[in-house]
C-alpha cells in the first residue's frame, strides 16, 4: 500500500476549497482518505494555509510520498 499526500478539492463552482490528506495512491481524488492533515484556501486574500506539522511528518516518516503542490505547500508554510 503506497501512501500519498495530496490535495482533495471541495466547496462550490468556481470556489475551490482544499484539505490535505493521507490518502491511498490508488484511491480516487474525493475518496475516503486515512487521515486529514490541514487545509489550504487559495482564494482568501491572502492565502490560507493550515498545516497540522506533527501528522504530517508521522506520514512522511512512515514513508508517504507528497504530491508536487504539497511539497510546495509546505516549503512555504516553512519559510
Amino acid at each position: 500500500m503506497a501512501v500519498k499526500l495530496r490535495l482533495t478539492r471541495s466547496g462550490s463552482k468556481k470556489r475551490p476549497f482544499y484539505r490535505l490528506v493521507a490518502i491511498n495512491s490508488s484511491t480516487s481524488r474525493d475518496g475516503r482518505p486515512l487521515e486529514f492533515l490541514g487545509y489550504y484556501n487559495p482564494l482568501s486574500n491572502p492565502v490560507e494555509i493550515s498545516l497540522d506539522q506533527e501528522k504530517i511528518q508521522k506520514w512522511l516518516d512512515q514513508g508517504a510520498q507528497p504530491s508536487d503542490t504539497v511539497r510546495s505547500l509546505l516549503k512555504q508554510t516553512k519559510s
